[in-house]
C-alpha cells in the first residue's frame, strides 16, 4: 500500500472516531420521527434556580456525576414525567419518560 494512501486512510478512521455518538429518544405515533417532548418542560439554557421557580422541587436530585477534568459537572433532576440533565448549573436535555409524550397532532402525511 502507498505512503499516501495509508496516510489517507489513517486520518479518515481518525476522524470517524473522534466523531461524538449522539442518541435521542424518537416517538413514531404517525410514521413521522419526532423528539419526545411535554407541552411544558425546561428547555436547554435554563438555570437550574429557573427549573426550580418554574417547575417545583423535584422528586429526586441525583448526586453530580464525576467526569473527565475540564469538562462540566452533570447533574440529573427527576420529576413525575421527565428527567432534566445539567452541566453544571444549565438545562443541557430533558428526556420524556416513556409513555409520557403527549401525542403530536396528525401532519397530515401519510
Amino acid at each position: 500500500m502507498s505512503r499516501v494512501l495509508q496516510l489517507s486512510l489513517t486520518a479518515l478512521l481518525g476522524l470517524a472516531l473522534a466523531s461524538p455518538a449522539l442518541a435521542e429518544v424518537i416517538v413514531l405515533p404517525n410514521g413521522h420521527a419526532e423528539a419526545a417532548k411535554l407541552s411544558k418542560q425546561p428547555t436547554r439554557g435554563m438555570t437550574m434556580q429557573q427549573v426550580r421557580s418554574r417547575f417545583g422541587a423535584p422528586l429526586k436530585e441525583l448526586a453530580p456525576t464525576p467526569t473527565a477534568p475540564n469538562y462540566p459537572t452533570i447533574t440529573r433532576w427527576v420529576y413525575a414525567d421527565y428527567t432534566v440533565y445539567f452541566a453544571d448549573k444549565h438545562v443541557i436535555h430533558t428526556v420524556v419518560h416513556s409513555g409520557k409524550a403527549s401525542q403530536p397532532a396528525a401532519s397530515g402525511k401519510p
